[in-house]
This record gives C-alpha cells, sequence and structure tokens, in this order.
C-alpha cells in the first residue's frame, strides 16, 4: 500500500462521562420544562459545541448572577459553585437547580465535614479553573492551593497535624500523584481522602490513553482548549512520546500532522460530544484513512440520578 494513513485508533473510552451527560440533560430538561431562556453560571461544561448548541435551544450564559433576571430558572455548572455563589442565588430568589458534578459535590461534602473538625486543606489544582474555585469556595479560609511540587515548600499551615489534601477531579493521574508525594513529604500526617478525588472517568481516559499512544504514530483529542481534562490526556500522550493534537471541531484537522504517518489515535475529552469524534473520523477517512477499529477498555456504566423536579416523573407530568 502507498505510504500515508492506514487506520485509525480509537481510544476506549472517551467522550461523554455520568457527570456531564446530567448536566447537559439537566439543562434540556429545564428548558423543556420551564422554556427559554434558562440561565446557566458558567459553561455548563467545557466544550464549545455544547454551549453553542444549548445557546440554540435558549440556554444563556453568564457569569455574574446580577445578569439573571429576578424570578429566573439558574443551573449551575457541571464544575460546581462556591457557597458565595450559592448565598447569592438564594438571596435574589432564583430557581436553582444543581448540575455540580456529584463527584465534584462529594469533595465539597469531604471539605465542610473536616472543616467542622478543625482541618485546614491543601488543594492540588489549576488556579482559575471553576472547579478549584468552587471547592477552595466551599470556606471563607484555610484553604491553600498548590499547582506543582515547588508550591508545596510554601505553604504555610498552623496545625500540620490537623491537615487535609483535596484534588481537583480533573487532574493528571501522574501530576496529582507526584505533588501528593510532595505534600507527604512535608506534611506526614497530612489526610488523604479515602477514595482519591480524581474521577473515574478522568483516570480511565488517561489509562486508555496511555494504552492507545505507543501504538500510534500521532493522536488526535477531541476537546475544547478550556477542557481541563481534554488537556491532560494530550499530555500524557506527549510524555509517551507520541505526537499529539488537540481539536474542538474537524476542521482543526491540519493534513500536515499525518505526513509520513500511519496510525492514528482517535480519543475525545469527558465533555467532548461524540458527534465530534465521528465528523473527526469523517475528515481522516477523506484525509486517507482506510479502517477504524476501537481498542479494547474498560466499560463505563455509571449513571448520576437528576435532581428532584427534572427526573422523569416530574417530566412526564409536566
Amino acid at each position: 500500500m502507498e505510504s500515508g494513513l492506514a487506520d485509525v485508533l480509537l481510544a476506549e473510552p472517551r467522550g461523554f462521562c455520568a457527570g456531564v451527560d446530567r448536566a447537559i440533560e439537566i439543562v434540556e430538561r429545564a428548558l423543556t420544562k420551564f422554556g427559554a431562556p434558562i440561565y446557566v453560571r458558567h459553561e455548563i461544561v467545557h466544550n464549545t459545541y455544547v454551549v453553542e448548541n444549548l445557546k440554540a435551544k435558549g440556554a444563556i450564559f453568564i457569569e455574574d448572577l446580577a445578569d439573571v433576571p429576578a424570578g429566573a430558572t439558574l443551573v449551575f455548572s457541571a464544575h460546581g459553585v462556591s457557597q458565595a455563589v450559592r448565598r447569592e442565588a438564594k438571596e435574589r430568589g432564583f430557581t436553582v437547580f444543581d448540575a455540580t458534578c456529584p463527584l465534584v459535590s462529594k469533595v465539597h461534602v469531604e471539605v465542610a465535614k473536616l472543616a467542622r473538625e478543625g482541618y485546614e486543606f491543601i488543594m492540588i489544582g489549576h488556579k482559575g479553573h471553576p472547579e478549584v474555585e468552587g471547592t477552595m469556595g466551599q470556606l471563607a479560609e484555610g484553604i491553600f492551593l498548590v499547582e506543582d511540587v515547588a508550591d508545596v515548600a510554601a505553604v504555610r499551615v498552623t496545625r500540620p497535624d490537623r491537615l487535609a489534601v483535596v484534588t481537583q477531579t480533573t487532574l493528571s493521574v501522574d501530576d496529582a500523584a507526584e505533588i501528593l508525594a510532595a505534600v507527604k513529604r512535608r506534611f506526614p500526617l497530612v489526610r488523604e481522602p479515602k477514595q482519591q478525588d480524581i474521577c473515574y472517568a478522568t483516570q480511565n481516559r488517561q489509562d486508555a490513553v496511555k494504552l492507545l499512544s505507543p501504538q500510534v504514530d500521532v493522536v488526535v483529542v477531541v476537546g475544547s482548549p478550556t477542557s481541563s481534562n481534554s488537556n491532560r490526556l494530550r499530555e500524557v500522550a506527549l510524555r509517551l512520546g507520541t505526537e499529539a493534537y488537540m481539536v474542538d471541531a474537524p476542521e482543526d484537522l491540519r493534513p500536515e500532522w499525518f505526513a509520513g504517518k500511519r496510525h492514528v489515535g482517535l480519543t475525545a475529552g469527558a465533555s467532548a460530544p461524540d458527534i465530534l469524534v465521528q465528523q473527526v473520523i469523517a475528515r481522516l477517512r477523506a484525509l486517507g484513512a482506510v479502517s477504524v477499529r476501537t481498542l479494547p477498555g474498560v466499560q463505563e456504566t455509571v449513571h448520576f440520578p437528576l435532581p428532584m423536579g427534572l427526573g422523569d416523573k416530574a417530566m412526564a407530568g409536566g
């Protein structure tokens, strides 16, 4: 066969996770039940296609609750919000549906519980990410952000024997482990979560890329630039020595990426819909790819229930 693209290998699992599925469904059901507009604080998930699709259906995305009219229906994004945002939403009298991923909520609950027991916290995460702002905003004080190993040395806690660590759910598993090891070296008595905070979907998608990368010449990650977990997938491939690119849409693919390459690996972040993966596959076929096959991987069966008032019974009656 002449040189050029031969096949596309699909990572498994890839794309939507249970938290993203739930968050999008909350907005869609709210639109069906209450009619447009439905206001959403922050992008419901970090994906351009998803956000534009919901805008077309009548969702309005805002950052400041002052931009939401009195009496409106408001949805909190999957990333979670601070206590200050919750209080403001209540004071303004909005009807609120909380699309915070239950795995993020679990971290919030843990922080609140341990804070009542007198703990301070180190949070491993990316500054400015809405999930980090939401988790750190569960407390007025006593929670310190570390982004890398170097940050650990600068943390000043009052009681090293009453210190707990939490992490953003969408981090690089390897990075987080390295930073956690540094935290434990400096604070040997630190309390870790019973189950790691990095979510099952982040872990599974990174593991799938670790399996995929050595088998291909280049990896393509479908995901938006703002998506933390999508960026981490690209980094995982690069660390393993495989060229890797991230695309928000099929038109972002550049033919020169595939010059002289025969095997392309394809995955998608947890907020990227399958329709984009299918469009990217179609574009890769147009560039010469002959076959597409899916690697074996973990089959995810996680499902999260919808909030009260948006469940099946409410919709059937509505």
